[in-house]
C-alpha cells in the first residue's frame, strides 16, 4: 500500500507517487495500491475537470503504466478522473495496470460522497463533480481475483458480496477517508469486508492536511481473511508491504465455510454467479 498526502501541484503528486512505488517495488512488492486522488487533490473539486484524461490518454495514466512496466509490477492507480460526456463532471476511475504496463482493468467509483458531517460542519457533494460508475469489476491476477472499490464504496457490504459471487480473492480499496469519518469507521469497516468475505483487504489511504482545508485520515493497512491488521502505517506518506498467504486464506475458508453458509433465497434477487473457470488471467467480469 502507498500512503500520501496529495496537495494543489499536480508534478509533486506525480512525483511523490512515483518515488514511493519504486520505494514499494524495493521492497519486494509485486501489487501496488495508490490511494484515492493520488494525482490530483485539487483546491476545489472542479479542478480535477482540467487534468481529466481520455481511455488510453494522458499523464496519469502514462505515469502508472510506465512505472509498472520498469518495476515489473501490477499497479492499482488509485483513481483518477476520466473524461464523461458531461461538460463539469468526470468518472473517479481506478484502473489497474500489469507488469507489462498494460492497462487491463477499470473501475469507475460507484458510490459517490454526498454527505454533511454535522458535528464537524464539513459538507462533501461528490455528485456534483462526478458521475457515478455501474459496475463491479473482479479480474484475475497473478495475487488471485482481485476486486477493485474506492474508498465511499465500504459501507456498501453487498457490493464486495457481488464481488464474492464473482470468486473474489483479494480487494483493493484506495481511499481518502476523512479525518473525523476516519477515527470513527475506517478501520471497523475494513476489517469488516475483509473477515465476512474472508479476502485480503488492501486499502491505500490519504493522509495529512491538503491544500484545500481538507484533512485525511491516513492508517492504510492490510487486513488478512480472519480480519486482522497484518500492517499499518498510521500517518504521513510511505509505504506499507507485507506478503499474502493465500493457503492461510484457503485455510479459512475450508476450516470456517461462513461464505458458503450464505443463505440466498432471504436476499432479493440474490444469485449464484461464481467465477468463471475458463477466465484467463487479466481477463475482467463487470457487471
Amino acid at each position: 500500500m502507498v500512503q500520501m498526502a496529495s496537495g494543489a501541484d499536480f508534478e509533486a503528486n506525480l512525483a511523490q507517487a512515483q518515488r514511493l512505488i519504486a520505494r514499494a517495488a524495493a521492497q519486494g512488492a509485486g501489487l501496488v495500491v495508490l490511494p484515492e486522488n493520488f494525482a490530483v487533490m485539487g483546491l476545489s473539486e472542479q479542478d480535477k475537470f482540467a487534468r481529466r484524461e481520455t481511455e488510453g490518454s494522458g499523464p496519469i495514466q502514462d505515469l502508472l503504466s510506465a512505472q509498472a512496466a520498469k518495476h515489473r509490477i501490477w499497479i492499482v492507480g488509485g483513481t483518477l478522473p476520466m473524461a464523461s460526456n458531461e461538460s463539469t463532471r468526470t468518472y473517479a476511475s481506478c484502473l489497474l495496470f500489469d507488469a507489462s504496463g498494460a492497462r487491463v482493468a477499470r473501475y469507475d467509483k460507484v458510490h459517490l460522497f454526498d454527505v454533511t458531517l454535522e458535528p464537524s460542519g464539513e459538507e462533501y457533494m461528490e455528485s456534483r463533480s462526478t458521475v457515478p460508475g455501474d459496475r463491479v469489476v473482479v479480474v484475475d491476477t497473478p495475487f488471485g481475483r482481485l476486486g477493485l472499490a474506492v474508498c465511499y464504496d465500504l459501507r456498501f457490504p453487498e457490493m464486495f458480496r457481488a464481488m464474492l459471487d464473482r470468486g473474489v480473492e483479494l480487494i483493493a480499496v484506495p481511499s481518502a477517508f476523512t479525518a473525523f469519518t476516519g477515527k470513527a469507521h475506517w478501520e471497523i469497516l475494513v476489517r469488516a469486508r475483509a473477515l465476512e468475505n474472508q479476502c485480503f483487504v488492501l486499502a491505500a489511504a490519504q493522509s495529512g492536511e491538503h491544500g484545500n482545508g481538507r484533512r485525511t485520515y491516513g492508517d492504510s493497512m492490510i487486513v488478512d481473511p480472519w480480519g486482522v491488521v497484518m500492517d499499518r502505517l498510521p500517518q504521513g506518506p510511505g509505504v506499507v508491504t507485507v506478503e499474502c498467504d493465500r493457503a492461510h486464506q484457503e485455510r479459512i475458508r475450508s476450516s470456517f465455510p461462513a461464505v458458503r453458509h450464505r443463505r440466498r433465497s432471504l436476499i432479493s434477487g440474490g444469485g449464484n454467479a461464481g467465477a468463471d473457470a475458463g477466465d484467463q488471467p487479466g481477463s475482467q467480469v463487470q457487471v
